[in-house]
Parts: structure tokens; sequence; C-alpha cells
């Protein structure tokens, strides 16, 4: 992450705002981190506002359109994701409870974060309600995560120096392993639920 990065920053400095808005539509944090750590640095010259606003932007578009996907084809697409079941069942009990605080809260929720805004949709929260709601929370998320890497950058650079990246490129690690793992173990049981189907009688 922090090499696609830097090379972005050294090739094609002009791009960073908007690799940061496409990459913030589908994906999360990480490279938001990674980019704050960078403008903590110097040696670079990123603007952490700037960074926000472009995570802000993808973070938005991205939950408004997967909000619209959902109110329009409905629960079967969550067939999609048959292992989490339990924990959308957990989110449209919230939503239905307290939609506001769900909507505002859940891009800090592991394990709903990529379908809460199809449960939005389906769950039929008003449009406008979840405009200015998911609003308010990409702007806070993207505020954390750019400020958040910044800070944090300044922090490491005062414990460990350049081998903060050591650090920086572990916690990456992780967190992609744990989603590689998180989405095969949700393949292995999508395929176990499928009901095998029976052979044919040769004698009919």
């Amino acid at each position: 992450m922090e090499e696609l990065v830097v090379h972005v920053l050294t090739e094609y400095g002009y791009l960073l705002y908007p690799l940061i808005t496409a990459w913030t539509f589908v994906e999360g944090e990480t490279v938001v981190i990674v980019t704050g750590v960078l403008a903590s640095e110097g040696r670079f010259n990123i603007s952490v506002e700037l960074l926000a606003l472009a995570a802000l932007t993808g973070s938005f578009f991205g939950d408004q359109l997967y909000y619209y996907i959902g109110r329009k084809y409905g629960a079967p697409l969550l067939k999609r994701w048959p292992s989490l079941s339990g924990r959308i069942d957990w989110a449209f009990d919230t939503v239905n409870r307290s939609p506001a605080i769900f909507i505002l809260s859940f891009r800090w929720i592991y394990g709903v974060r990529n379908v809460a805004p199809f449960i939005v949709g389906i769950a039929g929260v008003p449009r406008v309600k979840y405009l200015v709601l998911n609003f308010i929370a990409a702007t806070i998320w993207a505020h954390s995560f750019a400020w958040g890497g910044y800070f944090m950058g300044r922090k490491l650079e005062e414990w460990l120096g350049e081998s903060k990246w050591f650090v920086l490129g572990g916690f990456i690690v992780f967190m992609i392993a744990f989603g590689v793992f998180g989405a095969m173990r949700g393949r292995s049981q999508s395929a176990a639920a499928k009901p095998v189907e029976e052979p044919a009688d040769p004698a009919q």
C-alpha cells in the first residue's frame, strides 16, 4: 500500500486525490491511513484536508449507490452473504429501532460495514434522511482516519523513526490476511449451505 501511494505521489502526484476517491468508493480506510502517515513526513505535498475531502467523497457516493441498489433490488441481494445471516438480522433489528444511530455508526462496525447501506435501503429509510445522515457519517469517518493517520505517523516517527513502516506494513498485511480469510470462510460456508442435488434416477 505504501509503495503504491508513494509511486502515485512521485510519478502522478495530481492523481492522488482522485485515486483516494475511487479507492474509498469501493473499499475502506487503509489507504486513507497510509496517506495520512505519508503526509506527516513532509516528503510530499499532501493536504490532510484534501485527503479527508477525497475520502469523504468516495465513501459518501459509494454508500449512496449501495443504498439505492438495496432499495431497488431488495432482500435477494443479501443471499450473497449467507455467512453473515446473524449479523444481517442484527443490523435489520438495529436499523428498524434506531436508524439514525445505525447510519452514523455502521462504518465503524466490523462485519456489517460492506452490507449496511444495502440493509438501510431494503429497510426503507427515507432518501433524504439517509442522504443527510450518510454525509455526516462520511465526514466524521474521513476526517478521523485522515487526521488519525497523520498524528499516528507523527507519533510513530518520534518513537520508531524509519522503523515505523515495518509496524504499519505488518498492520496492513494483517488486515489484508484477515480480510482474505474472512472472504474464504464466507465462500466455504456459502458452498456448504447449498443443497446437494440428488443424481437423476437412470430408470426414469
